[in-house]
């Protein structure tokens, strides 16, 4: 076979894929309900993990990452759902043969997925719940375990590009014709 051409993922492809986005899925969806249960007991809503790193905080964003675009849920949603589609075009139909590339394509579907859920079925606010102080004083914006898989995707995809064969690269360059 040439290992140039595009092929339909394999049973190994999709041995990796679909566990990563279903396990990640479940455990963000978990957490979310499991935490937000637990803090919704505390008088603060909030409860100290590591003393001074790390705490869970109970949090309702209606935004993207960082706010951004807040309190546009059909915007949000629809982006999501067209995310949702690119990742699941490329693992089925595009180049990411790549086990790496595979492993950050479930973690995006997991990502993905998770926060759909809570824009969908939480009144358009996604559950946020980590709190993580990065400097004394200075807290990292609360995130959850969809925003973690995602982050991850994105470095995994990095690497991936570092480390892509340049077989096919190499292979494929325009040939200079001859006259």
């Amino acid at each position: 076979m040439d290992r140039c051409r595009d092929a339909l993922p394999d049973k190994t492809a999709h041995a990796i894929f679909w566990p990563i986005a279903l396990v990640g899925l479940a455990l963000d969806l978990w957490t979310k309900q499991a935490v937000f249960a637990i803090l919704s007991h505390e008088p603060d809503r909030s409860l100290t993990i590591i003393k001074g790193f790390l705490s869970f905080r109970m949090a309702l964003n209606d935004g993207a990452a960082f706010g951004i675009a807040s309190g546009k849920q059909a915007f949000l949603v629809g982006i999501s759902v067209v995310a949702l589609l690119v990742i699941l075009g490329v693992f089925l139909f595009g180049a990411g043969r790549q086990r790496l590339v595979q492993v950050a394509l479930g973690m995006f579907t997991a990502g993905v997925c998770g926060n759909l859920w809570d824009r969908m079925f939480n009144g358009g606010e996604v559950r946020d719940f980590i709190d993580v102080v990065y400097w004394p004083g200075r807290h990292w914006h609360t995130f959850n375990v969809a925003d973690a898989l995602l982050c991850i995707a994105v470095g995994l995809l990095m690497l991936a590009t570092l480390f892509t064969d340049s077989f096919c690269q190499k292979r494929d360059r325009p040939q200079k014709s001859e006259s």
